[in-house]
């Protein structure tokens, strides 16, 4: 057969996983403290930024300075005259908050229903420092409760559970095998890697892998941002050792490829998390500061973003200055380039995460408004599937936008993701929140009789006289979660 050599055009789209689509995700899953330290950590390494000077302002980058700048590309050889001419374009643009009278609002606290936590009267009580304190959750509730809220048939969720319990604190299963665990379990070894692949999956991606070129593999190839370069992936399946000892000369030999595309690929390696569980590593308690208040005026529900304590980012208006100064040095030149664009994804990124927060957190309003009019008994069933396609937008973003943020409510401080629960069955139908049966659980063993606690069947009865169907085991598993004792270790004599 004879061997032909010719040149074929072909068009694809892909998605790359580039670096700002990693910051992009990356912002939207930290804590408001979190962004907090990045942003301050911005502000002191990109010389293009700055704090903005008024209070109470949002910094919004326009479109036209993406315009700008790659026309500041193009004059590259103009006179400094037409440079500044075009740099001097950079625009920032303040928005006010909202159409709101919130002066008048203040000014007349009729407005506010009894009971509003959003003002205190004279008199009253600040609450405790600990009741402002939060016990810092793990990564096998974040797991396990992602898990409930998944499709997980009865034996997968079997699996899925001890699977999450073997995890090392590093987030990776490296101290038990599969197979070890299928006989455990008495399933298949397909069976528990199957579920295993599925846990994965879920948030945060990649925990549960066995090994570092696991990890790194399953981010790289996760389905909603798939990595496709296949020097990125040639690198994770074969030369991660080669890149722990810097020899990027044996890998770009052996896979083929220029040294440069080997340095870049290397960067987007570089990019993952080899620790997926470092954000549920213990930790001492925190303040908790709301990311979103909802306040009740009259009849409605306001939605507002928490926007004090947090940094306000704008382009500096020395660009101009700093770009004119560079004209003979085209390094210089690249690097103001970079560096506006960094600055200018940064604050996007920034706007879009609260916005998204806003959106996400509207959403739970209107799934659970009796729960903001009522209190806890009236939470209703919940899942990020729920709240995804009332938005429009993915079940792992929802996912990430719920973790770590909180809102003031009329009912108190809650995380987000607090207001996601699976059903509970109902005689008439109806399903009632699992977080509402722990209340209703916890109400009555508050009141029960210290001599002659309720036990766990005992609870199941009370409940059914509701018309609230439950089994005696998750009545028990919820009781332990509401750190509760048993009614024998309840029991008091006197």
């Amino acid at each position: 057969m004879a061997l032909n050599m010719r040149q074929d055009l072909r068009m694809s789209q892909q998605l790359v996983m580039t670096p700002q689509l990693q910051q992009a995700i990356k912002l939207l899953q930290l804590s408001r403290v979190e962004l907090s330290d990045l942003v301050r950590d911005e502000l002191l390494e990109n010389p293009l930024l700055e704090e903005a000077a008024e209070i109470g302002t949002s910094t919004e980058v326009q479109e036209s300075t993406v315009e700008i700048q790659e026309g500041v590309e193009h004059e590259r050889d103009a006179p400094p005259e037409r440079t500044k001419e075009v740099a001097d374009e950079v625009k920032v643009e303040t928005v006010s908050k909202d159409d709101f009278d919130w002066e008048g609002y203040l000014e007349n606290a009729s407005y506010l229903p009894p009971g509003s936590a959003t003002i205190r009267r004279d008199g009253d009580e600040l609450p405790s420092y600990e009741a402002t304190l939060s016990a810092p959750e793990t990564l096998d509730e974040h797991l396990r409760w992602q898990v409930r809220l998944s499709n997980y048939n009865e034996r997968e969720e079997e699996i899925a559970d001890f699977l999450i319990g073997c995890y090392s604190t590093r987030g990776y299963l490296e101290e038990i095998s599969v197979p070890q665990i299928a006989r455990q379990l008495g399933r298949s070894n397909l069976e528990v890697e199957q579920v295993l692949r599925k846990v994965q999956l879920l948030d945060p991606v990649a925990s549960g892998a066995r090994n570092l070129a696991e990890c790194l593999w399953i981010q790289a190839r996760h389905p909603e941002h798939p990595i496709e370069d296949p020097l990125v992936l040639g690198i994770i399946s074969k030369h991660l050792h080669n890149l722990e000892t810097r020899k990027y000369n044996t890998v770009a030999r052996d896979l083929g490829e220029p040294l440069e595309e080997v340095y870049e690929a290397t960067k987007v390696v570089m990019g993952l998390d080899p620790r997926p569980a470092r954000a549920y590593a213990a930790d001492a308690s925190q303040y908790i500061t709301p990311d979103v208040y909802i306040i009740k005026v009259g009849d409605e529900f306001i939605v507002t973003l928490n926007d004090d304590g947090m940094p306000k980012l704008q382009i500096t208006k020395r660009y101009s200055d700093m770009y004119r100064s560079a004209t003979e040095n085209n390094k210089a030149r690249e690097y103001i380039h970079e560096r506006l664009r960094s600055a200018q994804w940064l604050i996007r990124s920034i706007q879009q995460r609260q916005r998204t927060i806003l959106k996400v957190t509207k959403s739970i309003l209107n799934f659970q408004r009796e729960f903001f009019e009522k209190g806890p008994q009236h939470l209703r069933p919940l899942i990020l599937k729920d709240v995804a396609e009332d938005i429009e937008m993915h079940e792992s973003t929802v996912s990430r936008v719920t973790t770590n943020k909180y809102v003031h409510t009329p009912q108190g401080i809650f995380e987000l993701k607090y207001f996601f629960n699976a059903g509970i069955s109902r005689k008439d139908g109806d399903e009632l929140a699992s977080e509402a049966v722990k209340t209703k659980i916890k109400k009555l063993i508050d009141h029960e009789d210290p001599t002659a606690p309720l036990s766990d069947q005992k609870l199941v009865e009370c409940l059914r006289e509701e018309g609230i169907r439950i089994a005696r085991r998750t009545v028990a598993k919820y009781r332990e979660q509401l750190n509760v004792l048993s009614s024998s270790k309840r029991r008091k004599l006197f």
